[in-house]
């Protein structure tokens, strides 16, 4: 488990080197996600979308956000109740008052309203073609995925830049599988073949 979790930190150490990179080199990335979505990605109509607000230099969701409320889809925001727990996911509209979360997060309101997403718009530190990500290492994520799909069908999308791809994320068994990866440069759908 030890050699595990280094083995990610150097990949996290590597990767976030190529995205402060590519940050820099492709600064409407976020409208390119946007398109690529555009052209690749099939929603059901009105489903509930969580996505997320860029901390550093994460991918900007918002122009794809606002797409999608614009498409009639609730989006919601995450929001970390407790260390160790599934993320509670909150109504937001742009303009809607945030809060300070944990760890440089801005988040909704605890008073907003409480909606159970069908899909979720995640960032990531790496990804890889079988579908695995990399997060931060707090495993907020996978915790909330693994609940969320235990109860019905939730679609899980990563965003990234094309420069976060990796050959194999380090991973375990309680990493969640996503169903896309979004970049700048392309959609990959990941096939649903079951991983050993």
């Amino acid at each position: 488990m030890a050699s595990l979790q280094a083995e990610k930190q150097a990949v996290r150490a590597t990767v976030r080197v190529r995205r402060a990179d590519a940050a820099r080199a492709v600064p409407d990335a976020g409208d390119a996600v946007n398109e690529v979505f555009r052209r690749a990605v099939r929603l059901r109509p009105s489903a509930i979308v969580a996505g997320y607000l860029p901390i550093g230099d994460e991918i900007d969701p918002r122009p794809l956000l606002r797409r999608l409320h614009a498409l009639g889809h609730a989006i919601t925001l995450p929001r970390i109740v407790r260390s160790h727990a599934p993320l509670s996911f909150r109504a937001w509209e742009e303009g809607d008052a945030l809060e300070d979360g944990p760890f440089g997060t801005l988040q909704p309101a605890d008073a907003a309203a409480t909606l159970v997403p069908e899909v979720l718009i995640l960032p990531m530190v790496a990804f890889d073609r079988r579908g695995f990500r990399l997060g931060y290492g707090g495993g907020y994520y996978d915790r909330t995925l693994a609940v969320l799909r235990s109860r019905r069908a939730v679609t899980a999308i990563g965003i990234a830049y094309a420069a976060q791809e990796v050959p194999v994320v380090p991973r375990d068994r309680h990493d969640q599988k996503l169903d896309w990866v979004v970049t700048e440069c392309e959609a990959i759908q990941i096939k649903t073949k079951k991983e050993n």
